[in-house]
């Protein structure tokens, strides 16, 4: 087995940082195995919070009185941590929105005024968050475009020869996961974007999975557009980033009317701001945005290729125990994966065997976690998932086997 040491993080150090994690869940220790869903905060993400509204709290681009302005450096700050950590050429081709949902709904309202038509075609795969299927079906419900699906196989992976023949010169957008929610499977990025690009098409990639786990290069990727939620990078809810190119960008209108998004407004007609804040209507998430800016400083402290390596010991190790339950099946054994295991018990129901985990302080998730496509190809209701940050130990897979074994005995 791995040990901490040798990948050359702390691992008790770094749980320190981590408030939430020292407590008792049902009178055990917390085994947090939800990361996939949101993982946790380090005491900087909650000091940044805390010091923005005691020291700071004011809005932000509009005031000209100290607090405006230090405010406004504060999260222009952040917006310029969120360049730099995705390698984007320009600091205004990143826009502050919600969340990805938020930002996948943005690009898709956009491409629905006027730039997407009838007998157009919208790609996506059979591996995607309902966050990125909705708002495709509507958009071709709106324009009377077709909606496609790159399918997958048994193990998770995408069918890259089938990719090539459902891409043609009628596609107008491929939107996919960069890494699956539900089975950890990391996608060719690269690959997929140059095969869209070579039919004219452009490239929406889901990167609220990938952000966390790995080090990612927009430019690098050549994608059009890249969201990611904080919540999954030890950030705030309610604030996630959307990357766009700066020429498709400017291709796209509004996605709200208001305040900040406007140069000029008469009753004859509004002219609209420069990027960013043409997409930026209303008072923003300041404070949000200004702690994600110290979750990005956390990850690059300890080193992007140093959490995915302590991660990916993880994975490896969980799935070795795992693998001992004669009973078990794995949901997505795709070779490329980041950390996240889903898989059954035997016949046992997954919200049964994640109740019994619960009242041993276990945090797993159990459904079929907004990817019901992908639960209806495998046939089954949906999936027991345990997923992985930097903060967890090796210890914490032996307590979650443990915790199976302890469902074994209670379940039959």
């Amino acid at each position: 087995m791995i040990t901490t040491s040798q990948l050359g993080l702390d691992i008790q150090k770094i749980r320190a940082r981590f408030p939430i994690l020292n407590q008792k869940v049902n009178g055990q220790d917390l085994v947090y195995l939800d990361n996939a869903a949101s993982n946790q905060k380090p005491i900087e993400v909650i000091q940044a919070i805390d010091t923005y509204y005691k020291t700071i709290n004011s809005n932000v681009h509009r005031g000209v009185h100290h607090l405006s302005q230090v405010a406004t450096d504060a999260y222009e700050l952040s917006r310029e941590k969120v360049r730099k950590h995705l390698n984007a050429a320009h600091t205004h081709e990143v826009i502050f929105t919600r969340g990805t949902t938020e930002s996948i709904n943005l690009v898709a309202s956009g491409l629905g005024k006027g730039l997407v038509k009838e007998g157009d075609e919208i790609v996506i795969t059979a591996m995607e968050h309902h966050s990125n299927i909705v708002p495709w079906q509507m958009l071709c419900e709106q324009t009377g475009a077709k909606l496609r699906v790159i399918p997958m196989n048994s193990k998770g992976e995408l069918e890259l020869e089938e990719a090539k023949q459902i891409l043609n010169e009628k596609t107008k957008l491929l939107s996919f996961c960069h890494v699956s929610n539900a089975l950890g499977t990391i996608n060719p990025a690269k690959e997929l974007i140059q095969m869209a690009h070579a039919v004219g098409a452009w490239v929406m990639v889901d990167g609220a999975q990938a952000t966390p786990h790995l080090t990612v290069d927009v430019q690098a990727l050549d994608a059009d557009f890249y969201a990611f939620s904080s919540h999954k990078i030890y950030g705030p809810t309610g604030i996630g980033i959307l990357y766009g190119k700066e020429e498709l960008l400017n291709l796209l209108p509004p996605y709200q009317g208001g305040g900040e998004m406007i140069k000029s407004v008469s009753f004859e007609k509004t002219t609209y701001a420069e990027l960013p804040h043409k997409f930026e209507a209303g008072t923003p998430s300041i404070a949000e945005g200004v702690a994600l800016g110290s979750a990005i400083d956390f990850m690059n402290e300890l080193g992007m290729d140093n959490i995915a390596a302590h991660e990916n010991a993880l994975l490896g190790y969980a799935h070795q125990e795992l693998k001992k339950f004669a009973n078990i099946r794995f949901v997505g054994e795709a070779k490329n994966k980041a950390s996240v295991v889903s898989f059954l018990l035997g016949d046992h129901h997954p919200f049964d065997v994640g109740m019994i985990l619960d009242k041993l302080g276990i945090a797993v998730r159990t459904g079929h976690h907004c990817t019901q496509p992908i639960m209806a190809q495998f046939e089954i209701p949906g999936t027991v998932r345990a997923s992985f940050s930097v903060y967890n130990t090796f210890d914490e897979v032996d307590k979650l086997i443990a915790g199976l074994k302890k469902v074994e005995q209670m379940l039959g």
